[in-house]
């Protein structure tokens, strides 16, 4: 009796032939981030994905804490990439969207690295879960989105030159130099070296070489 037992949980522990593992903690990275000048929601962000993930439960690997302004690099967030690319998290877990991405485009590409990384990614404001079919299909969406942004800000760029060549204006970097032809040349008479020329003339070494390179005889 104990031998058929025995016998049946073991048949139990398997399904379709492959032996049944136990379910493996996921581990979460958690990115929080807040501008300069309004590090309030900091906490409520931290609270709220800690909560949300005990609730998973999942285990917290990694939190990240940045502070910034604007749109400016992310430094950070990339200390939490690195991590997923070292497979020591499992999934990436935001308060909010524009928390982690600097624009529609950035969003699109970080998605897509964690995604061939085999990590999922969880925004709890949108209520975006890439670890499901759905939200799988939502980032599809997004990519979409993405190119059509794209493709908009290069429309506006080409209209823009020909509107620029229509009236007349110079494409391209300013001639600084050219203009001050004449007094990196006589700076130069005046014994003054290339270096110091271009120092106080507030212009690159090359271009006073160039300037310079039909006054110097072999």
């Amino acid at each position: 009796m104990a031998a058929k037992q025995a016998s049946e949980t073991a048949k139990a522990k398997r399904l379709f032939g492959q032996r049944r593992e136990t379910a493996k903690m996921l581990r979460v990275g958690l990115y929080a981030r807040v501008s300069t000048h309004d590090q309030k929601t900091l906490p409520l962000q931290i609270r709220t994905m800690r909560e949300y993930a005990t609730k998973r439960g999942w285990e917290v690997a990694v939190q990240i804490n940045e502070v910034g302004s604007g749109a400016v690099e992310r430094e950070l967030r990339e200390k939490l990439m690195a991590a997923a690319r070292r497979r020591e998290v499992d999934v990436v877990l935001v308060w909010r969207l524009d928390r982690w991405g600097r624009s529609l485009a950035d969003l699109v590409v970080t998605l897509k690295e964690l995604a061939e990384l085999g990590v999922g990614f969880v925004s709890l404001t949108e209520a975006l879960d890439l670890t499901t079919p759905t939200g799988r299909a939502m980032a599809g969406l997004l990519s979409v989105f993405a190119e059509f942004e794209h493709e908009i800000l290069r429309e506006r760029i080409r209209a823009g030159l020909v509107e620029a060549r229509r009236k007349g204006t110079r494409l391209g970097r300013p001639l600084t130099a050219a203009k001050k032809a004449a007094q990196i040349r006589k700076l130069h008479r005046a014994g003054i070296s290339k270096a110091e020329i271009a120092r106080r003339l507030e212009i690159g070494r090359t271009s006073v070489r160039r300037i310079l390179a039909p006054d110097v005889t072999p």
